[in-house]
């Protein structure tokens, strides 16, 4: 067999590895039939047009938590591998592919060969792309991903449409594109953020004297819910009713069983409402993730049940700060707390358009399409952030310091910094909405004049124009010409075990903290010793 038997022009390759290339490839084709034949050859179908790995990130999306981030990384690796094997690599590099096998024992195993390049797999290419992506986010379903991964690569070997060099070329280049992804999307971080001042709240055994929240629209909230239920039998459930105001009702509840601590079973905008009414009523509170995204809880390290139920029964406890924004608008002055994110332009509009869409398509696809939408039509806005004026795309607060600096803020490693995390997005210089884009794509956010990042502990917006929306750990609230941001230090408790704290109790109690409301000389004292 010679070399243009196997090789077009477009690919060189040394001796060595080209018989090495037939060996193998003649290697499979001799093995014996077996039970695997139409297995693989099933297998190899399923994966065609990425069917397959479309199927697996449906489920992993149903699992939620790190797998369902696992699946959006795996599929746009996926999207990413395809085309540059299939758009660039294959045109470049033509190779041949092999002989077709005419013997009849291959019958079980052969499919129609393809008339494309056979340099490199793109079968492979996505396979690996998509267990790579998954891994990043879960090395769990990453591991379990990793045998169907193999024996899609190796299928294509098995019924002769496929060069065992192709095939390790196109895994190499899948887990290339997938690992790249961490250029323009940040892997989060699993640690949970670092807390240091430790907060006095009661100690319940049983979850007596706790008064349980639960939003059951979110997630995974009645399943969540259940197993606090079974774990405390003490508390008292309440299940949020979706059609009023959750702060209303909770301010309610309060006043008639007047609890020692809350319990709020939810996803981001659940928490947050709960937290906004416990600072005022000075209560400890326990977070229990049950939504989509559970940035907060992600953040605390509340996502391993046992460990928070472990927490309350012992009365261990942390004090983290909380974000709080002033708005003067049409309708005068308000105060806001968030306990993750605030922001102005263009993504309180996305939140609009998705909560609008949400009912008839589904979150997802109604935020996704919102987002596009928003980027389409947007003007730039014009401000002036602590008297400077510019026009800018958004504008981005956290509360504490959010990693990574130069790209999309995943995470937090510290809760209670004293600090603010302002971002925004110049909108002054020509093409700036595309050479955006392009930062973005390419990983060089944080070297673009596009993008502007600091800390501060304090910040102060003024809209020229219309009164803009404001949007707080993703749910709008209010319309404003003025935004004045600030650090509330040791504002809430939450139950937290801690590895300096003993197992009977906290450490010494954190001193309260004022919340300032502007319409008043006075604050509001935040929670500290979770008394009721």
């Amino acid at each position: 067999m010679g070399r243009n038997d196997i090789y077009g022009r477009g690919v060189i390759v040394p001796e060595r590895y080209r018989t090495a290339d037939r060996a193998l490839f003649e290697r499979s084709g001799a093995l014996r039939p077996s039970p695997a034949d139409p297995l693989l050859r099933d297998l190899g179908r399923a994966a065609d047009h990425s069917v397959l790995w479309v199927a697996c990130a449906a489920v992993c999306a149903a699992a939620g938590g790190h797998a369902r981030r696992g699946a959006v990384r795996g599929l746009l690796s996926v999207a990413g591998a395809s085309a540059l094997t299939n758009g660039l690599l294959k045109p470049l590099l033509p190779r041949r592919r092999p002989p077709a096998r005419t013997d009849p024992k291959f019958a079980r195993r052969t499919v129609p060969i393809p008339r494309s390049s056979s340099f490199p797999s793109g079968h492979a290419a996505s396979a690996a792309a998509f267990a790579t992506g998954m891994a990043l986010e879960s090395p769990a379903a990453g591991a379990v991903l990793a045998p169907l991964t193999a024996a899609v690569a190796y299928s294509r070997v098995h019924t002769g449409v496929h060069w065992p060099g192709d095939v390790v070329v196109g895994a190499a280049v899948g887990a290339t594109v997938a690992w790249s992804t961490r250029r323009w999307w940040a892997v989060r971080n699993r640690e949970p953020a670092d807390v240091q001042v430790a907060a006095a709240a009661p100690a319940l055994p049983s979850g007596e004297g706790m008064l349980l929240v639960v939003n059951r629209d979110a997630g995974t909230a009645e399943e969540i819910a259940a197993a606090v239920t079974a774990a405390l039998p003490g508390v008292r459930r309440v299940d949020l009713d979706p059609d009023r105001d959750p702060a209303e009702q909770l301010g309610r509840l309060l006043a008639e069983d007047r609890p020692r601590a809350v319990g709020v079973c939810g996803g981001d905008g659940t928490v947050a409402a709960v937290l906004d009414v416990a600072v005022d009523a000075r209560l400890p509170v326990a977070v229990f993730p049950g939504g989509t995204l559970n940035h907060f809880a992600l953040d605390l390290g509340a996502v391993d049940l046992e460990e928070t139920v472990r927490a309350v029964t012992a009365g261990q406890a942390v004090a983290v700060g909380l974000g709080q924004v002033t708005v003067t608008g049409p309708d005068g002055r308000t105060v806001r707390r968030f306990v993750n994110t605030a922001s102005l332009g263009g993504y309180p509009d996305a939140v609009r358009l998705r909560q609008h869409w949400e009912p008839r398509i589904g979150k997802w696809p109604a935020a996704g399409l919102a987002m596009l939408a928003v980027l389409r039509t947007a003007s730039p806005m014009p401000v002036r952030i602590d008297g400077a004026g510019r026009a800018v795309w958004l504008l981005f607060v956290g509360n504490g310091r959010y990693t990574p600096a130069d790209q999309v803020p995943m995470s937090r490693a510290h809760l209670d910094p004293g600090t603010l995390d302002v971002r925004y997005l110049p909108a002054e210089s020509r093409f700036s909405r595309l050479r955006l884009l392009v930062a973005a794509a390419t990983g060089t956010l944080g070297a673009s004049p596009m993008y502007r990042q600091r800390h501060s502990p304090t910040l102060s917006v003024e809209v020229i124009g219309d009164p803009v929306a404001l949007a707080t750990d993703g749910e709008v609230l209010a319309d404003g010409t003025g935004f004045t941001f600030e650090v509330v230090p040791s504002a809430l408790t939450v139950y937290r075990l801690a590895a300096d704290q003993p197992a009977s109790g906290p450490d010494p109690v954190s001193e309260p903290v004022a919340v300032s409301d502007p319409d008043s000389g006075a604050g509001s004292a935040g929670a500290s010793d979770g008394a009721a």
